[in-house]
């Protein structure tokens, strides 16, 4: 293709890698279309906000859209992206078929960052005291909006395993529309490995995750009430740290200088905090997706106990970086050996860099998914051709959606 290749990112928010897992991911796509020659704008709803990373040191162009505006029309016609990647199903619904509309030969690429229909159902099952079961999903309104987007779309990106084979299980969707692409790393080499604390230099367990994100609010209240009292049962002395971007008061007020449990707030410095501490604690009880909590323990070389769930489509077959327990007295006696014993200690965090350097590494990726980007703009009417619920679904949508955001841009008006 001679033409210069534009991707447009259409963002739910701007991305902030230090404050969640979600902002690292989209700096790493970025830097994958960077690499593939591609010129790069990055166009959101959202409001700026102080912890945002700045686009224009990454020489990626900074737009801010409206919802329901027409101006938006105008905006992709003129900038005529060759590809076009949606963060999260929210922002395809409301701008794919402008998308569509506009610029009918843009690839439409979805990334979904984690399942939020099985994110919600499990949440919902938990809070009703009950095992989540697979259908439950189809009660979600969620799932068919979400299932929806991914139809419409030519390609959708997945970061877990476990919910490709769910989507194409549960939901039938054809394989061809699914693509595995997880969190993009640097290998870790034996250098870097020497150049970090000491199992003797390190103190303290670490929880860390941004507080807008329902499972680890609901994981530090378990820690509070459940598992931390058992662990300084056996640990008197031990001290747990909670790091996370936008706590709110209710996190706050679980700060207790006595009883060794801190509420620390945001990390400056995210890989520096977890690189001090011994232990990394992630008792997710609901959630979806990978955890870029636990890939960055890996990546700062400490151990992990987690939950099931925490754990899911992370480690194939490889040994877990720690332990995966979910009972809670197993799990807190998980969580005091492998803080005194040095020895099980070195070994997770050995599996933790075997699993970093097999699963993650983004050269593993890169080349891959460069062709498979070049072989659906190399023929993508054929490839819309065997998508006919796709099809189906952008018409209606074309039609519904359309009228109704012409409505509301007229009575805005």
């Amino acid at each position: 293709m001679n033409q210069v290749q534009k991707l447009l990112v259409i963002g739910f928010v701007w991305p902030e890698p230090n404050s969640s897992a979600a902002g690292g991911r989209m700096m790493q796509l970025i830097s994958l279309f960077k690499a593939q020659g591609f010129s790069i704008t990055f166009a959101s709803p959202a409001q700026n906000s102080e912890f945002m990373v700045d686009l224009e040191e990454h020489e990626v162009d900074k737009k801010s859209i409206e919802l329901n505006n027409s101006s938006f029309d105008d905006f992709v016609k003129e900038l005529n992206p060759t590809v076009v990647l949606f963060d999260r199903f929210m922002m395809e619904e409301q701008f794919g078929w402008r998308v569509a509309e506009n610029c009918p030969n843009a690839l439409r690429l979805l990334d979904t960052e984690d399942l939020h229909c099985l994110r919600l159902a499990r949440q919902k099952a938990f809070k009703e005291n009950r095992l989540f079961s697979v259908t439950d999903l189809f009660l979600e309104d969620v799932a068919k909006r979400e299932i929806a987007s991914i139809l419409r779309c030519d390609l959708s990106l997945m970061i877990s395993e476990f919910e490709m084979e769910l989507l194409k299980s549960v939901f039938k969707i054809d394989k061809t529309l699914l693509y595995y692409l997880p969190f993009l790393l640097e290998p870790i080499e034996i250098a870097q490995l020497q150049e970090l604390p000491l199992f003797e230099n390190r103190k303290n367990f670490i929880f860390i995750g941004n507080f807008l994100h329902e499972p680890n609010w609901n994981a530090v209240q378990y820690l509070k009430e459940t598992i931390w009292p058992l662990i300084r049962k056996e640990l008197p002395q031990a001290v747990l740290h909670i790091y996370g971007a936008y706590p709110s008061q209710k996190v706050l007020q679980l700060h207790n200088n006595k009883e060794g449990f801190l509420i620390m707030g945001r990390a400056n410095d995210a890989q520096e905090v977890v690189c001090n501490a011994r232990v990394v604690l992630a008792p997710l009880r609901f959630g979806a997706g990978i955890k870029g909590k636990l890939l960055e323990a890996m990546l700062c070389g400490t151990p992990s106990v987690t939950t099931t769930i925490g754990g899911e489509s992370m480690f194939g077959d490889l040994p877990w970086n720690g332990f995966i327990v979910d009972e809670p007295s197993i799990f807190a006696d998980r969580a005091v050996q492998l803080y005194q014993d040095e020895i099980i200690w070195q070994q997770a965090q050995h599996s933790g860099i075997k699993i970093i350097n097999k699963r993650y590494q983004k050269k593993i990726f890169e080349d891959d998914f460069s062709k498979v980007v070049e072989l659906l703009q190399s023929d993508l009417q054929k490839h819309r051709l065997t998508n006919f619920m796709g099809a189906m679904l952008q018409h209606h949508t074309l039609n519904s959606t359309k009228y109704m955001s012409r409505w509301i841009e007229a009575k805005n008006k």
